[in-house]
């Protein structure tokens, strides 16, 4: 029997169509037990390949019952926790790790990356904002947008107030997952498919995209774009930004290393290596012309900022005096404080 990349037993939210628009996994694997495939096989018919397979009650009591048969007692639990459920229920099995192609095989990919799974970039989520629909996310759950005007006005009628958060292709993460030993000041600003590592305070104006991320522990009071990944005891300063693939990046993956600081309203558009520090205020994209500095700040040189992408330990200020952007090795590491990231 053929071991799969990921399964996820969930339930979500279809349209007036029957078209998906999300789709909650309370307990999704990645490589699970070949005996997952076996409980599958014998309930679902799968043989092969990536499929969504809807699921009523007699196909999730089958399924639960062939998990426990097969000492899979947690995928057999999240069968059962389905059960007469007035949404509908979904089987998603993904034996390879192609580009998601519907909407609950992105939403299963998603929420591998969000229950730290799987790190950004460490799975296919090419073409994913093709598989997913612009939805209205509201207090009562998503709403396909052509729904959308008869929903508000039957809510009306019932002298009820149908709030709407956001449109958006990317619902909140914590509507989904929350990782645990984490701190998020504003629930909204971290889309699902973000990695929160333990240990991390995301504060009121930090915004976390999804396929990024922190390592953990993290202060993040700046933007973390699609893609980045910041790695474990770096600080983001308030309002500072990293250029992610999808703001101007192009096909360079923007990182932050270990211990670096980003100052507030500073931001890169290259990658940093470990325990590097970006002045406040001083904004960093490839073509910036730096200045090169010795450890006794005498001016050895000038290259492009590209030059520097991936190198540890390095200062990056701006002269006050000529304005000229500078370069000198960092003789600091960052250590956060450990009181701000205390959880418990």
């Amino acid at each position: 029997m053929t071991k799969l990349y990921s399964i996820g037993i969930g339930v979500g939210t279809q349209n007036q169509k029957g078209e998906w628009l999300e789709v909650f996994y309370p307990a999704p694997l990645l490589n699970p037990d070949v005996a997952i495939t076996t409980a599958l096989s014998e309930t679902l018919g799968y043989s092969e390949g990536n499929t969504v397979i809807n699921l009523g009650d007699s196909k999730l009591q089958s399924l639960a019952d062939a998990l426990d048969k097969q000492q899979q007692s947690a995928q057999a639990n999240a069968a059962r926790s389905l059960l007469n459920s007035s949404r509908p229920c979904v089987a998603t099995i993904l034996a390879t790790d192609d580009e998601p192609a519907s909407v609950p095989e992105a939403y299963l990919k998603l929420q591998l990356i969000s229950h730290r799974l799987v790190k950004p970039h460490g799975i296919n989520l090419s073409g994913i904002f093709g598989s997913l629909p612009n939805v209205a996310w509201t207090n009562e759950g998503a709403i396909d947008l052509a729904e959308l005007p008869a929903r508000q006005v039957q809510a009306r009628i019932k002298g009820q107030n149908l709030s709407i958060d956001s449109v958006d292709k990317f619902p909140k993460m914590t509507d989904y997952v929350v990782p645990a030993g984490v701190r998020i000041a504003d629930t909204r600003r971290v889309r699902l498919g973000a990695y929160i590592g333990e240990g991390t305070t995301i504060m009121h104006e930090g915004f976390v995209n999804f396929n990024a991320g922190a390592e953990g522990p993290n202060m993040i009071e700046g933007r973390i774009s699609a893609g980045v990944f910041v790695g474990a005891g770096s600080d983001l300063g308030g309002s500072s930004s990293t250029m992610g693939t999808l703001s101007g990046g192009g096909n360079i993956i923007i990182s932050v290393g270990k211990e670096c600081l980003l100052g507030a309203n500073a931001g890169i558009g290259i990658p940093l290596g470990d325990r590097c520090i970006v002045e406040a205020g001083l904004y960093i994209t490839a073509g910036t012309k730096v200045v090169i500095l010795d450890d006794s700040k005498h001016v050895v040189g000038e290259t492009k900022a590209r030059e520097l992408a991936g190198k540890s330990d390095l200062l990056f200020r701006r002269n006050s005096v000529s304005g000229a952007i500078e370069c000198l090795t960092n003789q600091t590491a960052v250590e956060l404080n450990e009181a701000l990231h205390a959880h418990n």
